[in-house]
């Protein structure tokens, strides 16, 4: 693991050897589920995973499917509001519902390298272009020939499919096609964060692997942000093409401390 890596773990980002996909989707529905039943705002880790396990809040079958319900959605999200990158999705998923998909999208991106390494086959895809099970196999076999049976590409493949239809990056559901994500205020200024916890500054904030994403162009992005400050979620100022966005209501004072470090 590179230094840099270790930095972004204090924040919540994760850089893993396997990945949640390879049995499960990003699992927005239960995300959602537990958030709804999770009514206090100062829970921790252990209040979250007694939920899906004591207070079975995603009403499943077995114990065993509790677990493992547990077990995925702490890869994917961290369940820990001690880290900046799960406090600041309940942040932006109270105050903007309509951005829910898309902030969970990019929680799970900064957790998951599997996710990762797909955004450049998604991403690039023009408008209406076709995504099948089988293209995504095909790319992920390319990514590391071999490495994964048959019926592992296979599961890999319809789970990533699935997560991207959910994100709105994809649409249908036999057939699905490249679609266009509807990014709001709260997803900008979400991704604006993940980008300037890893030590990008101004301008360049609107050109990082998050806010690609969301597909935004730049002039839409900067009008999110400035709804986004109009709102007092972040302090987004511009002069020219001078840029500055900076987050006090989400960035606590031994967090300023870590990225001052950094620099």
């Amino acid at each position: 693991m590179t230094e840099r890596q270790i930095h972004l773990l204090r924040f919540g980002f994760a850089f893993p050897q396997g990945s949640p996909h390879v049995s499960r989707t990003m699992m927005l529905t239960e995300l959602t589920s537990l958030l709804e039943y999770m009514s206090t705002t100062d829970a921790a880790k252990t209040d979250y995973t007694r939920a899906i396990v004591e207070d079975n809040c995603l009403a499943k079958r077995t114990e065993k499917n509790r677990q493992i319900s547990k077990r995925f959605l702490v890869e994917l999200y961290s369940l820990d509001p001690g880290r900046l990158l799960f406090r600041s999705l309940l942040f932006f998923w109270q105050r903007d519902p309509a951005g829910r998909p898309l902030l969970a999208l990019l929680c799970v991106y900064a957790r998951d390298g599997l996710l990762r390494s797909t955004a450049k086959y998604i991403l690039n895809l023009s408008q209406g272009a076709s995504v099948s099970r089988h293209s995504m196999e095909v790319f992920l076999d390319g990514l590391d020939p071999g490495r994964y049976s048959p019926a592992k590409l296979a599961s890999n493949a319809k789970n990533l499919n699935a997560t991207w239809t959910q994100s709105g990056h994809l649409d249908g559901r036999v057939r699905k096609v490249r679609s266009r994500a509807n990014p709001t205020a709260g997803n900008v200024s979400y991704a604006l964060l993940l980008g300037y916890l890893t030590g990008v500054r101004g301008q360049a904030l609107f050109q990082t692997e998050y806010t690609k994403l969301l597909d935004c162009p730049f002039d839409k992005a900067t009008q999110l942000a400035e709804e986004a400050s109009r709102k007092g979620w972040i302090v987004f100022k511009r002069v020219g093409d001078v840029i500055e966005v900076l987050f006090p209501n989400l960035i606590n004072q031994e967090e300023m401390e870590w990225l001052r470090e950094q620099s």
